[in-house]
């Protein structure tokens, strides 16, 4: 396989709907007033699974793509303080950074000058193979999560 379809089929991992549901497919299921809701004491709130991956999406793009990479702080960074969005524009904005990210990391990697074997720009160890299926195994077990809290709420069946 070419390393072109090797970058397209990544892409479309990355995206979801192969082994996992996309997130375009349901984030908008459940209602504002829901997001930070934990059905039957699950430890994690619809929003702060969404959150988590958004967040780690981010690092991992920065880490792979920034000359101006700072390293997170594990789990503080990672996880928001509080259950739910403080309102509905920053559901909204954060929704909007997420998939603009995610744009982003599809561009990057179906650049031509961009090989999938080589290291990162912030790592001698880690090629852009290692960190896209990160991110793609990353979103495919929080996904499976939060269709659960959504299965529990009764918003998806």
């Amino acid at each position: 396989m070419s390393d072109s379809a090797s970058k397209k089929q990544l892409i479309k991992h990355l995206e979801g709907g192969e082994a996992f549901m996309a997130l375009e497919d349901f984030i908008d299921k459940i209602p504002f007033e829901k997001l930070g809701e934990k059905p039957c004491n699950l430890p994690y709130s619809f929003y702060e699974l969404f959150y988590h991956i958004s967040y780690a999406q981010k690092d991992i793009l920065e880490y792979t793509t920034s000359e101006a990479y700072k390293t997170s702080k594990w789990p503080d960074d990672y996880w928001p303080n509080e259950s739910a969005p403080q309102s509905k524009e920053d559901w909204g904005k954060l929704k909007k950074d997420y998939f603009e990210d995610r744009e982003r990391f599809k561009n990057f990697i179906l650049d031509a000058d961009i090989d999938l074997n080589l290291p990162v720009k912030n790592s001698d160890n880690h090629s852009l193979l290692r960190e896209v299926m990160l991110v793609i195994e990353h979103t495919a077990y929080h996904t499976g999560q939060m269709l659960i809290i959504l299965r529990l709420l009764g918003l998806y069946k």
